[in-house]
């Protein structure tokens, strides 16, 4: 009998980590942070960060997303930072995506851009598109700064 070993049993006096769940009718300004999973149907203007985020079919990010695995099935507009990172068959995403696995269902729409990282939850790694600085040295003719390019008006 095959057993996962990466969620402790309760026999092993372990327990597996606590879910949040922000409902469908719960709007939250600002950022939000758990040790744990979040589970999102509701909407979130701001950063979060937690173990294991799953955005629901009804959910609405605004923000970022930073998470060892990260689950889109609603809307997200921002930027995720994920170890696994799934954009599920109705999802919608608009930004930037660093991941070390990313997985794209048919029927999800996407529109930015996508970079792989060994460790994309580094501190010193920042999503595609996002303003880095770049080293000067003398006489370099290299811009300062890359930053991301957006469409002219007409």
């Amino acid at each position: 009998m095959a057993t996962d070993s990466t969620q402790p049993s309760s026999r092993e006096g372990g327990s597996k980590p606590n879910t949040s769940t922000i409902g469908s009718g719960l709007l939250i300004t600002g950022n939000v942070t758990a040790n744990g999973k979040i589970h999102l149907e509701g909407q979130v203007q701001g950063e979060i960060r937690c173990a294991s985020l799953v955005l629901g079919e009804t959910s609405h990010l605004q923000g970022s997303a930073i998470a060892e695995e990260v689950v889109v099935g609603g809307c997200l507009i921002g930027s995720v930072r994920a170890v696994r990172l799934r954009l599920q068959a109705g999802a919608h995403v608009e930004g930037d995506l660093l991941s070390q696995s990313l997985a794209i269902e048919q029927g999800a729409y996407f529109d930015g851009q996508s970079q792989r990282s060994d460790d994309p939850l580094s501190p010193q790694q920042s999503p595609p598109g996002q303003v880095v600085q770049l080293p000067l040295q003398p006489n370099d003719k290299r811009p300062i700064a890359r930053a991301p390019s957006f469409p002219e008006s007409s």
